[in-house]
């Protein structure tokens, strides 16, 4: 007798900490049963009526790109790009990849690499191959109410040229999908690696989204950052929170090299102020600040289902490059064509590269998503377990390096607690004091300096 169809609740997802908030359950509750709403962690997740929260369901065991009952990115990929030229563990199947940089307009200049991602998506709708493109803008912000950021459709090249520039920020499909249901017509998304397999895995539960839904453009992640992160860099910039008018994640600044990120937050009064990450209590991007934690559990870093995938090149002499580099994957053949086209014409000034040189361009991406996602499959682990392509195990790793990930889950979580303590009883201090303790300590087991650095060097030679 066959068994029965496995079904999850989004009840299940959230309290197991596999929800990532990309709305694509909320976008197929029943009318008025569902949507996403910050936490107070500061991430989006669904809320509605218990009915509908509680309730297990075989549809969402298929869509929810965290559930282990999904179809996996190996899967989805192999389905979508059959006949790939080339195929790796690590970067998945695709049939080029490169490095380069945007060589018309005004592309690389408005955007925070080298341009890549809004001129493909502005490539689409100037050969009207798609009536819209979904993807991430600015909202009002905190002065009118709204979040900093948010999902829209661009029917033209001039609303989409406002959506440059990297956000940190939570972000949900909802709202687009809803749109695209309604509206005909053919359209690209663009989002990170977990939202584009959501897509996909709605593309195959509607044929409505399947046919519309033309194009998808996938952005390298580390992993996604709670809403308070930009609240704690306004703390830190001496400027309220709730008189930001507009706030930018990380500025552009041809005359310093591409990986000195800084943010700028602009206040209702005209007034700007404007900081780097690295003078920030918490601004380590890989200690794991504001992290939401179902990124502990992917093991896709280059949106192995998307269409075509772009990151920074986080190798020398790129990343001292002020203007930004992209590196680029490109899975499917129709935008191959496309971007060879351009790279003939002189539109793009592009370089093959190999999988290798991906590889090492997203290294600390790539080791804490395979060899630091073995380890944690071996912890203990309430409710729904993920099922992911990397094999449990911890044999492969150094007492320091098990260190480094605990004390990142640890970041990870106190994070949250400590940010939402502070903001509620007005001390900034109380969290911000910790965080800089807490990242000293991390800095001192990754980077081995420091006395606990030291001593963890000198034992681990004992060991051995």
């Amino acid at each position: 007798m066959p068994s029965a169809e496995p079904r999850i609740a989004p009840a299940q997802v959230v309290g197991s900490g596999l929800c990532i908030g990309c709305g694509g359950c909320a976008s197929r509750a029943p009318e008025g049963a569902a949507t996403m709403v910050f936490d107070r962690k500061g991430l989006l997740s669904p809320r509605g009526r218990s009915a509908w929260m509680e309730t297990p369901s075989p549809s969402l065991a298929r869509t929810c790109p965290f559930s282990p009952h999904a179809r996996d990115e190996d899967r989805i990929a192999a389905e979508r790009f059959p006949f790939a030229t080339h195929r790796d563990e690590h970067v998945g199947r695709f049939e080029g990849a490169y490095v380069g940089h945007v060589a018309e307009g005004e592309y690389r200049a408005r955007g925070s690499s080298g341009g890549l991602t809004n001129w493909t998506a502005a490539e689409l709708l100037r050969l009207g191959l798609v009536d819209g493109v979904a993807h991430v803008g600015r909202l009002a912000g905190p002065t009118s109410g709204e979040p900093l950021f948010g999902y829209r459709i661009s029917r033209s090249l001039e609303d989409l040229s406002q959506g440059a520039m990297s956000r940190y920020y939570p972000v949900e499909l909802s709202r687009v999908l809803a749109e695209i249901r309604a509206t005909p017509g053919r359209y690209a998304i663009i989002g990170v690696p977990c939202f584009i397999k959501a897509v996909h895995l709605l593309r195959a539960e509607e044929p409505v989204l399947a046919e519309r839904i033309a194009f998808t453009l996938g952005l390298f992640c580390g992993h996604m950052k709670s809403a308070h992160m930009a609240e704690s860099f306004a703390w830190q910039l001496d400027a309220p929170f709730e008189d930001v008018r507009r706030f930018d994640h990380r500025i552009k600044d041809p005359s310093r090299p591409a990986n000195w990120y800084a943010a700028r937050a602009e206040l209702a009064d005209g007034q700007e102020r404007r900081g780097d990450w690295w003078h920030f209590a918490d601004g380590d991007w890989g200690a794991g600040f504001f992290q939401a934690p179902a990124c502990d559990w992917c093991d896709d870093v280059t949106a192995e289902t998307a269409d075509i995938a772009f990151g920074d090149a986080w190798l020398e002499p790129y990343s001292s490059d002020g203007w930004g580099t992209n590196v680029v994957v490109v899975r499917s053949p129709v935008v191959h064509d496309l971007v060879r086209a351009a790279i003939a014409e002189g539109r793009l000034s592009l370089e093959a590269v190999d999988a290798d040189f991906v590889r090492r361009t997203q290294a600390a991406g790539f080791r804490h998503r395979r060899e630091g996602l073995a380890y944690r499959l071996t912890w203990r682990k309430r409710g729904l377990r993920p099922r992911k392509r990397v094999r449990p195990g911890a044999a492969h790793l150094t007492p320091r390096r098990k260190a480094v990930y605990r004390m990142r889950r640890h970041i990870t979580a106190w994070s949250h607690r400590l940010f939402g303590l502070s903001r509620r009883i007005g001390r900034p201090g109380l969290y911000l004091r910790w965080a800089r303790a807490e990242l000293a300590i991390y800095r001192a087991l990754a980077w081995s300096h420091g006395r606990l650095g030291a001593w963890f060097d000198r034992w681990e030679k004992r060991a051995v």
